[in-house]
């Protein structure tokens, strides 16, 4: 069945090509086009474009409808399109012509609209959700690890002092700001598509403030045209808020796979988190955290491939925008499952708390000791140039009882200050 059928078949080439993946992708997608159906089946009611009785008669049906869907037995076989035409074959022959009539003053284009916000407003807000219990687990391996110094690097070279309290919580400071992008493509999710129709409204009197409030959305989205063009622009805000949060967790995986290395030594992990070799006895390899890394590299093209879909297309609907659809939702899944990893596997971190007894991390104190001579009235180019020619004659005695104090040093955490900062992006 076809909503846009119109008595006659297609080749099945052609059927094959066109429907794509969203028999399977709709699965997901259809608890979300049953709440849409409620609502716009009340206001159907409501307006008097159909009855009292076939609106309670509609309602029934779909939330029959609802309870195979969550029982995980609800099906869209090869004969439909998508969920929208297994839904309205499945009220049609329940209730006959009264299943027909939930189709008035609507098109599957604010369905496909409806249904995708509202799976992003799910989605989004589970994965804030998970995103603050990685933040509030970085925070408190900080807190526990805050005196364990870590060497500092740039250029891959052994730079200055840090401390897994500032590695844990640069991490979880970085969050914050990931999340202010997820923000955003929630407030944009949160709009009311339906009633646009195919992007032009309807001669109907429908109540689109009914419908707004009843599925609970914050706003409508007013302009019908507008409505329509938001089609691929929602999905690349969450493409920007979930690859915002790929970028941090793999830089993140990153500087594990690192720090686990015999070089560093760091870290390490307990054996059940790593992997080893069918013929290296000795490995312990990172694969958690290197497919993390993959996985959220992967993420984070995705914004560009929804650019390159909806690039240059005109106002008004188009069928290259069916694609969004198998894009965004395996990236959402994904970036889940990599906080959800993440947060399992960071619980167990080791830290190495003898680190800097190795000789060789000397120098990450030469900063600190050239500071005590600026401090001494020595103007900082002489102190930087004294400095410069111990470490050169090899006489540089490193002063390693270091002092920082300002906010967000290595003394100075401010980790209520971060808290509080994710507190107020998640109001």
């Amino acid at each position: 069945m076809k909503l846009w059928d119109k008595g006659f078949s297609t080749d099945k080439k052609i059927d094959h090509f066109t429907v794509g993946n969203d028999r399977k992708l709709d699965l997901l997608l259809a608890k979300y086009d049953v709440i849409a159906s409620k609502a716009h089946t009340k206001m159907l009611g409501k307006v008097g474009l159909i009855t009292e009785e076939e609106t309670k008669k509609l309602i029934e049906e779909l939330d029959k409808i609802t309870n195979c869907i969550e029982d995980g037995v609800f099906t869209i076989e090869d004969d439909f399109e998508d969920m929208h035409s297994k839904i309205e074959f499945v009220l049609t022959q329940r209730l006959g012509d009264v299943g027909k009539k939930i189709h008035t003053a609507r098109s599957r284009n604010d369905q496909v609209l409806v249904a995708m916000q509202l799976y992003l407003k799910n989605e989004l807000t589970e994965i804030k959700n998970e995103v603050k219990s990685l933040f509030d687990l970085l925070l408190k391996l900080a807190e526990k690890h805050k005196s364990v110094l870590l060497p500092g690097y740039t250029h891959l070279q052994i730079a200055m002092p840090s401390s897994f309290g500032l590695w844990f919580s640069a991490y979880a400071e970085s969050l914050v700001d990931d999340l202010y992008f997820v923000q955003a493509a929630y407030k944009i999710a949160d709009q009311n598509p339906l009633g646009s129709a195919a992007g032009y409204g309807s001669s109907f009197p429908i109540d689109r403030n009914f419908t707004t409030e009843e599925i609970g959305f914050d706003t409508l989205k007013y302009n019908v045209v507008a409505a329509q063009m938001g089609r691929g622009k929602v999905e690349k805000a969450t493409a920007f808020g979930i690859s915002s949060i790929a970028a941090t967790l793999s830089k993140l995986a990153m500087d594990v796979c690192l720090y686990m290395s015999q070089n560093f030594d760091f870290i390490s992990f307990p054996d059940e988190l790593t992997t080893g070799s069918s013929i290296m006895p000795h490995k312990k390899n990172p694969d958690v955290f290197e497919l993390i890394r993959g996985k959220c590299n992967k993420i984070q093209s995705i914004p560009n491939q929804l650019t390159l879909i909806t690039n240059n297309l005109p106002s008004g609907y188009h069928r290259d925008l069916q694609l969004v659809k198998e894009v965004i939702v395996p990236a959402i899944q994904d970036i889940k499952a990599c906080l959800e990893m993440m947060v399992f596997s960071l619980k167990e971190i080791q830290v190495n708390t003898q680190i800097l007894d190795d000789p060789k991390y000397d120098y990450l104190f030469s900063v600190d000791t050239l500071n005590e001579l600026v401090k001494s009235g020595m103007p900082f180019r002489d102190a930087y140039k004294n400095m410069g020619k111990d470490i050169e004659e090899g006489t540089f005695t490193p002063k390693k009882d270091i002092d920082h104090t300002h906010e967000g040093s290595l003394g100075n955490l401010c980790l209520e200050e971060i808290q509080i900062k994710m507190e107020n992006v998640l109001k």
